[in-house]
């Protein structure tokens, strides 16, 4: 079964260049092209079948930030990728607490890119490395951000939420958290679901950010 790409990008010359690197593998279908936010919510509510949304942020009408928000409100099954030439703390933040899935600069190769919508697909958080390390310094010092009258709202997890969630910040994936705490994949997915609810938010990045800044882990 063929992967479902959709892709929003404003620049032609950069859709281009995503498609001829998507070109490669046999795997990968393209969907459709989006040139802004706004036309890629008009599209998925024509078409949800889409496995992964290849997001740029500056975009005109509505940006990515926003469009991903949207998405994951609508159709939380579909994974969105921020592909961006922008590495500032804030995109990276604002797209995390959007929901973004994963975070990858422009100059990604063909095969990183393919490997990245397959990490995706596995529940992962693919980000370029040095987006990964500017994500661990914000997850060390989330207090850049004007606490919310939501962010000061009590949470609190069970024990099992918990050492699960720890997990998670370790970068494990559901096979392993299961292993280690002796429980099946189900019943680890079963748990995040209500960490996720818990927590209000859409993705693991997005959890443990919020999960270290409320001192749950």
């Amino acid at each position: 079964m063929k992967l479902r790409i959709a892709i929003a990008e404003d620049n032609h010359f950069l859709v281009k260049t995503i498609q001829e690197k998507l070109s490669f593998f046999e795997d990968i279908t393209i969907k459709f092209i989006a040139k802004n936010g706004a036309e890629l919510i008009g599209k998925l509510a024509d078409d949800q079948r889409v496995d992964v949304i290849l997001m740029d942020i500056q975009m005109p009408e509505m940006n990515g930030i926003k469009a991903t928000e949207l998405v994951k409100n609508q159709y939380p099954q579909i994974k969105i990728i921020m592909l961006t030439v922008y590495d500032d703390d804030e995109y990276i933040f604002d797209s995390i607490k959007a929901g973004a899935n994963g975070y990858l600069l422009k100059e990604i190769d063909a095969q990183k890119l393919h490997d990245s919508i397959l990490e995706v697909l596995n529940d992962g958080a693919p980000m370029t490395p040095s987006i990964a390390l500017k994500t661990l310094n914000l997850l060390r010092n989330p207090t850049f951000k004007t606490d919310t009258k939501e962010d000061l709202e009590e949470v609190r997890l069970s024990k099992r939420e918990t050492e699960i969630l720890i997990q998670l910040s370790k970068g494990l994936n559901y096979n392993l958290i299961a292993e280690n705490l002796v429980i099946s994949p189900s019943t680890v997915r079963k748990h995040i679901e209500n960490i996720y609810r818990k927590l209000q938010v859409h993705n693991k990045m997005e959890a443990v950010l919020k999960a270290q800044k409320k001192n749950l882990i």
